[in-house]
C-alpha cells in the first residue's frame, strides 16, 4: 500500500518535542523525508532525530538556526533545501509563550514572541514559496492556536501573534489560490505535551485541589471536552492537509480544541 507522502520532503519548525515532533513522526510514517528544527539539549535533539530516523531510515537532518531573526529563518530554509533537495511541505510550528498583564509585559518578551510565533512564519513562507511555485506543488501548514481565534487575559503577545498567523494564512492562500499550493492554519486548544502537563501539579498546589480537578476546572476551564487534545490528533490533521486529497482546503483556520471556540 502506497504512503500518502511518499517522495515528499518537509521542513517542520519547533519539531524537537511536542506537537512539532508528533507532526514530523507522522510525516515520516507516511514516507516523507523530514528536517527538524528547534530548541533542546544536544541529547534531546539527538533523541528526536533518532526517533524520526528510525521510522524514515537514514539520517534525519536538523537545523538549529535562530528563528527570532529573519536571517536565521533564511539560513534554516537554505539548509533544508540543501539537505532535502527541495522543500515540498512547510510546517510553521515553532512558538514560545509568556504570561503577564499588558501594563507589565516586558518589551523584550513581546518582541521575541512576535518574532518567533509570527514573523518566522512569514520569512519561511517568503523563502520557500518560490520553489513551490516553480515545481507547481506545495503545502504550507501554520500551527496557530485557539488563541488565533479568541483571546485570553495576560497573553497579549501570544494572542496577537496567533491572530496574525491566521491572517497571514488567509492572505497567502488567496495569493496561491490558482496554483496546486495550499496554505492552512491549525488552531489547537490545550494539547497534551510535557510542557503543558507540567502546569497541572503547580495549579493543584495553588488551588488546593487534586491534579484531576486542577486539569478540568482550571487548566482546561475553557475547553468544554475537559480532556487534552492529543499530539497525534493534531499530527493527523496536518497529515491530511498535506496529503493528496486536500487540495480544495485553502485558507482555513481549523479548530481542534474540544469545542473551546464553539462557545
Amino acid at each position: 500500500m502506497s504512503k500518502s507522502l511518499e517522495g515528499r520532503t518537509a521542513l517542520v519548525t519547533g519539531s524537537t518535542s511536542g506537537i512539532g515532533l508528533g507532526i514530523a513522526l507522522a510525516f515520516a510514517r507516511e514516507g516523507a523525508k523530514v528536517m527538524l528544527n528547534g530548541f533542546g539539549t544536544p541529547d534531546a535533539i539527538s533523541a528526536a532525530r533518532g526517533e524520526v530516523a528510525a521510522i524514515a531510515g537514514g539520517e534525519t537532518p536538523y537545523s538549529g538556526a535562530d528563528l527570532s531573526k529573519a536571517e536565521g529563518v533564511r539560513q534554516m530554509c537554505t539548509e533544508a533545501e540543501a539537505a532535502l533537495g527541495r522543500v515540498d511541505i512547510l510546517v510553521n510550528n515553532a512558538g514560545i509563550q509568556f504570561v503577564s498583564p499588558v501594563e507589565e509585559f516586558p518589551d523584550a518578551k513581546w518582541d521575541a514572541i512576535l518574532a518567533i510565533n509570527l514573523s518566522s512564519n512569514f520569512h519561511a513562507i517568503k523563502a520557500l514559496l518560490p520553489g513551490m511555485k516553480a515545481r507547481n506543488w506545495g503545502r504550507i501548514v501554520n500551527v496557530a492556536s485557539a488563541h488565533g481565534l479568541v483571546a485570553s487575559p495576560f497573553k497579549a503577545a501570544y494572542v496577537a501573534a496567533k491572530h496574525g498567523v491566521v491572517g497571514l494564512t488567509k492572505t497567502v492562500a488567496i495569493e496561491v489560490a490558482r496554483t496546486p499550493i495550499t496554505c492552512n492554519a491549525i488552531c489547537p486548544g490545550f494539547v497534551r505535551t510535557p510542557l503543558a502537563e507540567a502546569q497541572v501539579g503547580p495549579l493543584a498546589q495553588k488551588h488546593g485541589v487534586s491534579e484531576e480537578a486542577a486539569l478540568t476546572d482550571f487548566l482546561l476551564e475553557k475547553q468544554p471536552s475537559k480532556r487534552w487534545v492529543e499530539v497525534d490528533e493534531v499530527a493527523q490533521m496536518a497529515l491530511y492537509l498535506c496529503g493528496p486529497n486536500s487540495g480544495a482546503v485553502n485558507g482555513a483556520a481549523l479548530s481542534i480544541d474540544g469545542a473551546w471556540t464553539a462557545s
